[in-house]
């Protein structure tokens, strides 16, 4: 609550709505200090709600929705989620590459009951889809032809393009189950798959091209790869879930090009993969060049012998097995193991129950992100319901020693 009043006052956001806070409608100039206390007094009734504050950010791609059309938007989200009759603000902000409006309210009903909350990430996103009349399964359909389209030479490879969309996959029954928002949106065979796989060419005059735009910039955007974290509600930092670079996010921006790095827990990146979303091809990176290379700033690159290149580990004849998340936003997230690309005998003894997500597919390519997404959190600043209780706690603790 304070980090959104913090922005009104320095004027980075704006108060685009007050609803259903009583007889603060009265008052000529509330303060945000009113509307603390106003939320806390109806959070307070219930003893039982572990989280009584409802923060959710609704954002736009870039400036494609302007602040009134997200208000209307939060607005009638409310409503689908059964938050309407409760005290809510809509709080705007365009701080960040992408204008979205933050929704603060509390989960505790004025009769001290707590709101119906079950399933409250896959209600968020259908609640969303309904509003902006997205039909989720059709656009599934869609976007699995138009991955088909591409050409790969791995199942992975399939895999990390549909991913990149924003989906996670279950191998059963030799076809995949394509899953967003929490479910099954569509099915693609196996079948279909390999027999995509059995066309693919590499395209070499491509490859030299690509070479060539990395050389011609090399200088001006820095290889050297660095963490991204996860984009959590209000802005708040997060644990590193995926890498990126200058120089990857200029491949991707000017010519359609992403670079999927693939590491684990937070330690350097063994290999990466390249998505030519403008030709329609996946390449294994070392296709390109080796990784060394392709992350090393051009001033260092004379001291790499031709052997430092990081190398996966080598787990032959398994496929990834990580327990994956989807972040409320779509993205998969959090893969804790690594694949080696199997041979056929390999690939057949891999039972056809696993499940298999992309590993560290990560928003280079902004084309993939959706127009309007939404994300929702227990709470971002607690300090109006829960502060005071943890000072005292902290000062009991203290008094104690």
């Amino acid at each position: 609550m304070r980090y959104n009043t913090d922005k009104v006052d320095k004027d980075k956001g704006e108060l685009m709505k007050v609803s259903g806070f009583g007889a603060l409608h009265a008052l000529q100039n509330p303060s945000p200090k009113d509307y603390v206390n106003y939320l806390e007094a109806q959070s307070a009734a219930s003893k039982r709600t572990k989280f009584p504050q409802l923060h959710a950010v609704i954002s736009g791609k870039g400036r494609s929705h302007s602040k009134h059309e997200l208000a209307a938007i939060a607005d009638r989200w409310m409503d689908g989620m059964g938050y309407g009759e409760q005290p809510y603000l809509l709080v705007f902000h365009k701080d960040t590459a992408n204008n979205h409006i933050h929704i603060i309210s509390t989960r505790v009903g004025r009769n001290g009951k707590k709101i119906n909350d079950n399933f409250e990430i896959i209600r968020a996103h259908e609640v969303l889809n309904r509003i902006l009349g997205t039909d989720v399964k059709q656009q599934t359909e869609k976007d699995i032809g138009k991955v088909l389209t591409y050409g790969f030479s791995m199942r992975e490879q399939f895999m990390m393009v549909l991913g990149s969309l924003g989906y996670s996959l279950k191998l059963c029954d030799k076809e995949y189950q394509i899953f967003r928002y929490g479910k099954r949106q569509g099915t693609v065979s196996l079948e279909q798959v390999d027999a995509k796989i059995a066309t693919f060419s590499k395209d070499i005059s491509r490859l030299g091209q690509l070479r060539a735009v990395f050389a011609k910039y090399q200088d001006q955007y820095d290889p050297a790869v660095v963490h991204t974290p996860a984009p959590l509600p209000g802005n708040r930092p997060s644990a590193p879930s995926g890498y990126t670079s200058a120089m990857a996010q200029m491949l991707s921006a000017k010519i359609g090009v992403q670079v999927i790095f693939h590491g684990k827990d937070g330690k350097p990146p063994y290999g990466y993969t390249i998505i030519d979303h403008s030709r329609k091809m996946v390449y294994k990176g070392k296709d390109l060049m080796p990784l060394a290379e392709f992350i090393t700033p051009s001033e260092d690159r004379h001291k790499i012998s031709p052997k430092a290149d990081i190398t996966k580990p080598t787990l032959k004849g398994r496929v990834s097995r990580p327990e994956e998340t989807v972040t409320e936003n779509g993205y998969v997230q959090s893969a804790k193991d690594d694949f080696a690309e199997p041979n056929e005998k390999e690939r057949k003894s891999v039972s056809e129950e696993t499940t298999i997500v992309a590993d560290h597919v990560q928003g280079t390519a902004d084309q993939w992100i959706p127009n309007i997404q939404i994300d929702i959190s227990d709470d971002i600043d607690d300090e109006a319901i829960h502060g005071r209780n943890r000072r005292r706690k902290r000062k009991a603790r203290t008094n104690t020693r």
